[in-house]
């Protein structure tokens, strides 16, 4: 039978087997020594690596940045654990100001091949300071890749092509999916960073989610189905660079297009996408596209609150269904 493992072990293993293949490749971090890192992304690392190869660092995300950025420069290839996204901020300088613009202004003469690895997106109860989903302030900086995983075979064949790359790449892992569980390959692959999946075909919407909402949109696609509609779900898995003809060709096909993303609506990768449809295939869309995201608010600690600002299955099968103008099945409020 397929081996199936969850979400941090599957990326864990990718990490491991670049350090077993690749001596430049190492990881840094609060806690990724023998501790394993916060949610275990590193556990086992410092016994057979060594400390030189799975470096503890002081509490402090700029100089994990900056330190990281030097040591691309100098011919490593390091692993920079920021844990939060939110407490990526701090290192906001080393990050945007430095290694994504030092290729550039070198006239292509020096490389920056780091990763940076955080974890997004909401938990339980997590509050204002670790749920956060700020992507799109990286996705809006020349340089950087963005990577959002949705499932355990994607975590394992994004982390080696990001560690591959020769730019720093920004890879985060959504809590919420840190223990679920899929399909996964003992042996070492690659996924192409800037390339679309298909996780669900449909004919009558196309439906683009990231990260968490992938599943919850894949649960609603199952939900709409018995009402007879037919929703395509298409997860970037990339987010910059993105892949624009994969999500072109869905929507010339369905006439229609949802974009369910747990950043912000203002400015966020939802409201690109929908921009670049409108730019590029204006004429083939049967209405205007929507977008269904996180509320614009600072996330709330109270359970119901927190419930009531994200996205969730109930929420994205209503606009399914409202702009296929069906009725859930069962349902006969609208007569």
């Amino acid at each position: 039978m397929p081996r199936r493992i969850r979400f941090v072990e599957a990326l864990r293993e990718g990490m491991r087997q670049e350090m077993e293949r690749d001596p430049s490749v190492f990881v840094m971090g609060e806690g990724v020594g023998p501790h394993g890192s916060c949610f275990k992304q590193t556990e086992g690392f410092t016994a057979q690596f060594g400390e030189d190869r799975s470096r503890d660092t002081p509490i402090s995300e700029l100089a994990i940045a900056g330190t990281a950025a030097g040591a691309a420069l100098l011919g490593m290839r390091p692993i920079a654990d920021l844990m939060w996204i939110d407490f990526s901020m701090l290192a906001m300088d080393q990050i945007c100001n430095q290694a994504a613009k030092l290729r550039y202004i070198s006239n292509g003469q020096v490389n920056v091949p780091v990763v940076y690895r955080m974890t997004t997106g909401r938990s339980k109860s997590n509050a204002a300071h670790h749920s956060g989903s700020f992507y799109s302030w990286y996705i809006n900086t020349p340089g950087l890749k963005v990577v959002v995983p949705s499932t355990p075979y994607d975590a394992k064949g994004l982390i080696v092509s990001a560690i591959r790359d020769n730019g720093p790449v920004i890879y985060l892992e959504h809590k919420l999916l840190l223990n679920m569980r899929g399909e996964v390959p003992e042996e070492v692959y690659e996924i192409p960073l800037g390339v679309a999946d298909v996780k669900r075909e449909g004919a009558d919407l196309t439906l683009v989610a990231t990260g968490a909402m992938v599943g919850l949109s894949l649960a609603a696609a199952e939900a709409v189905a018995k009402d007879g509609a037919s929703v395509e779900v298409i997860d970037p898995r990339t987010l910059m660079p993105y892949d624009g003809d994969a999500i072109l060709a869905s929507v010339r096909k369905t006439g229609r297009l949802l974009v369910v993303d747990e950043g912000y609506r203002y400015c966020g990768f939802a409201s690109e996408l929908i921009a670049f449809v409108a730019e590029k295939a204006l004429e083939v869309l049967h209405q205007p596209p929507r977008q269904l995201t996180t509320r614009h608010t600072t996330i709330p600690f109270s359970p119901p609150m927190e419930e009531f600002v994200f996205p969730d299955a109930a929420r994205i099968a209503g606009e399914i269904r409202a702009m296929l103008d069906i009725t859930a099945q069962g349902d006969s409020s609208n007569g």
